[in-house]
């Protein structure tokens, strides 16, 4: 442990940290099980006082410049640049995710955050005459982007910095208030995040957060205040913030059961490498871990063993150690539902190719072969550490099967004819496709979002900028005397208005 840590995570509202008087919840290390800090949850009063300190900081937020707004973020990312060990070394301690996954997602909040403050300087809109119509010879319209007002972000456990950062960059990139409710299993890190905003010259009261259970997140999901739900998580959750959330834009960033398609002509070497990889990263708890394999039939066996070989080369170990690749899950309860589902998947006649075992929260990398298809571990997300390998005759076949799901983010597949790749791209259902890569593959700037049971709406701060943006249309009626002059300037005042 390092000195460093900050041990205490707590509500931020109306500008001011919440210190004290309030439940506590401790904070364990999911890895050692040990007590590292102590957080403090947010009442019923507090919500109330959140939600009202949200709604008055819009206008103030949306009256900064773009250029105000990029340069805040863009320092924020400097700051963060500073400081990405202790990031990375705190998520590691609050997460149990090995240190050379933290600072890979370090390093991509960063990103997020610069890609966030060059958006703010691309809130533009078009012309459009009106000379289209024969009733609009004598107007012209203009469009601008305007904030939404204010946005509620709630975040998972499993990319507890970059997962904050990709709802709060564009929200306030955008011109909004944020009222964030970061998951309860990762609030440290929150915490230090909201206090490295604060430094960059966020205005104080542009961000607040909430700390507490599910009725935290209800309260806010129910309140007229709020304009948008930013919410990642679980299809359970999601359906509970629908129906409650009322006359608001929701959006959805869900879960998946990832597939990758590995044919007959593709290099099984470095197929079995990027499935063993992107598979067991953060312990498979990611949306788009690599989950169901089907592999063609004629080199299941080879690819199998390959994939073996890869996966025991993997070091299962204390997630704050620079060489460990296997962390743990985020608590015993989640380690003990990833191994009961594998005992379910034998059961019905998987073979395990190699893991299974559990101690703790440390579930080994699991590869299993042809589980059936009614398993958990085909039909649902598994959210843990377990590959499931299917054989398959054709490549319909595989299609078909990757589309039988009620997910749809994203999917892989390797092969080397670029005409049967575009084929599969084009016939599966997900938000996304890699070819020759697997499904868990995302750069920050590209839209990221599924389809079906996987959410509505996409990120990547671009995207999300337009989800958390309305189109505002400003008509002019010309007078047949009015010179062009004049136009410009009448459309130059606007400009000026709303930048």
């Amino acid at each position: 442990m390092i000195e460093t840590i900050e041990k205490k995570s707590q509500p931020y509202i109306n500008g001011g940290w919440i210190i004290e008087n309030r439940e506590v919840a401790l904070i364990k290390n999911p890895y050692s099980g040990e007590v590292i800090g102590e957080q403090l949850l947010a009442n019923e009063e507090d919500v109330e006082k959140a939600l009202a300190s949200a709604y008055e900081a819009k206008k103030h937020v949306a009256a900064l410049s773009s250029y105000q707004r990029s340069k805040i973020l863009k320092k924020a990312a400097l700051l963060l640049e500073q400081e990405k060990e202790k990031f990375a070394r705190l998520i590691s301690l609050e997460l149990g995710k090995p240190l050379k996954n933290t600072l890979d997602e370090v390093a991509r909040s960063i990103e997020t955050l610069e890609l966030s403050g060059e958006e703010a300087k691309r809130l533009i809109g078009e012309t459009l005459p009106g000379d289209v119509s024969e009733r609009g010879a004598q107007a012209i319209a203009s469009t601008f982007r305007v904030p939404v007002g204010v946005v509620a972000a709630i975040t998972p456990f499993n990319a507890p910095l970059n997962l904050v950062c990709h709802k709060i960059g564009p929200a306030f990139a955008a011109g909004n208030s944020v009222i964030l409710k970061p998951s309860s299993q990762t609030t440290l890190i929150a915490t230090e995040l909201l206090k490295l905003l604060l430094r960059a010259g966020f205005p104080k009261n542009a961000v607040n957060m909430v700390l507490g259970r599910r009725q935290v997140a209800q309260q806010i999901v129910k309140d007229d205040r709020v304009n948008i739900i930013s919410f990642t998580g679980g299809t359970v959750a999601s359906k509970n913030i629908c129906e409650l959330a009322g006359m608001k834009k929701v959006l959805l960033e869900l879960g998946g059961n990832a597939a990758t398609i590995v044919h007959n002509d593709a290099d099984l070497n470095r197929a079995a490498a990027m499935c063993a990889k992107t598979g067991f990263s953060n312990s498979g708890q990611s949306c788009i871990s690599v989950q169901r394999i089907y592999v063609h039939q004629s080199v299941v066996s080879e690819f199998t063993n390959l994939l073996k070989d890869e996966v025991l080369t993997l070091k299962i170990g204390d997630p704050l150690l620079p060489d460990t690749d296997v962390g743990c899950v985020v608590d015993v309860h989640a380690a003990a539902r990833v191994t009961s589902w594998i005992d379910e998947a034998v059961q019905s006649g998987a073979q395990v190719i190699c893991g299974g075992k559990r101690r703790g929260a440390t579930v080994e990398p699991t590869v299993l072969l042809n589980p059936s298809k009614e398993s958990k571990v085909i039909c649902e997300e598994v959210f843990g550490p377990i590959i499931s390998i299917v054989p398959y005759a054709t490549i319909e076949e595989a299609i078909e099967e990757t589309n039988d799901s009620a997910f749809g983010l994203q999917a892989g597949i390797f092969t080397n004819k670029m005409d049967l790749a575009y084929k599969v791209a084009h016939s599966l259902e997900m938000g996304g496709v890699v070819i020759n890569g697997t499904s868990n593959f995302r750069l920050d700037h590209w839209p990221y979002g599924g389809v079906k049971n996987s959410g509505i709406g996409r990120e990547g701060p671009r995207y999300a900028v337009e989800e958390m943006t309305e189109t505002k249309m400003i008509v002019l009626r010309l007078l047949q005397r009015i010179k062009i002059k004049s136009i410009c300037r009448t459309f130059i005042s606007i400009y000026r208005h709303f930048n």
